[in-house]
């Protein structure tokens, strides 16, 4: 009777082993599997930068980029579901840090406005490039409404093209949007961008990301799966090396 008892706690307790293993492997998985999805948004985040940055007679302006406090990559934002004239997208944003390198990105969802899409077109990338501290301050808190918060306006097309001081002045944030190979200056008005508070937490471990941790150097595995976005930001954006003096040098 003794031994029956004893068998039976036995198989109780490694049934409940085996149940406790396999939702330990079950959840892995599912983290492992949300690391590849945020890993893969900022593989395509870099490519969008790429390829517009590789067009010939396209792209943002160098001098723009150089300039920019922050910037944002959106790709394959989609026309709303269910007939909604809205669209939709993730992507990823950083902003400088004081010594004008790139801060830890943080991962972002855009909704609502038109995007200005052309007539047919059902999906495009977004890239929108912050001249100041107005314009991402309010993202970084957790959400930013285009034309309440900030303006954004239609930027300027061309990698050689000109910005002066004037540009950077006239707005907060210049937008974007390349659909079909062409790349073309949109308003954005109405649009919605907000942090992606899950996709943060799967990366850095926190469900609300403090606007501070954009301005930290990436660490730990979280590097690994937003390195290639940061690549991109640091060969199109590159911090900008101030001018030696040379009038008095001999």
């Amino acid at each position: 009777m003794g031994s029956k008892r004893v068998l039976t706690i036995t198989a109780v307790v490694v049934l409940a082993l085996s149940s406790y293993a396999a939702v330990s492997l079950s959840q892995a998985h599912t983290s492992t599997t949300k690391q590849s999805d945020e890993a893969a948004r900022a593989e395509n985040a870099a490519t969008v930068l790429n390829e517009i940055m590789e067009a010939p007679d396209q792209g943002i302006p160098e001098a723009l980029l150089k300039k920019a406090y922050g910037i944002a990559v959106i790709p394959h934002v989609v026309k709303g579901a269910f007939g909604i004239g809205g669209r939709y997208g993730k992507g990823l944003v950083a902003q400088r840090n004081a010594d004008a390198g790139w801060g830890t990105p943080l991962f972002i969802e855009i909704g609502g406005g038109s995007l200005g899409l052309q007539l047919g077109v059902e999906a495009t990338d977004v890239v929108m490039v912050f001249t100041n501290s107005d314009g991402i301050k309010p993202l970084l808190k957790g959400k930013l409404k285009i034309g309440a918060d900030a303006s954004a306006t239609a930027g300027p097309v061309g990698r050689k093209a000109e910005t002066g001081t004037d540009v950077l002045l006239k707005s907060a944030i210049y937008s974007y949007s390349r659909s079909k190979g062409l790349l073309a200056g949109i308003a954005l008005d109405g649009a919605v961008v907000q942090l992606d508070d899950d996709a943060n937490m799967h990366v850095y471990g926190k469900k609300t990301v403090a606007a501070d941790i954009s301005k930290a150097r990436v660490g730990g595995t979280a590097i690994g799966v937003v390195q290639p976005f940061l690549r991109a930001l640091q060969k199109y954006a590159p911090a900008e090396v101030p001018k030696l003096n040379t009038t008095n040098r001999r």
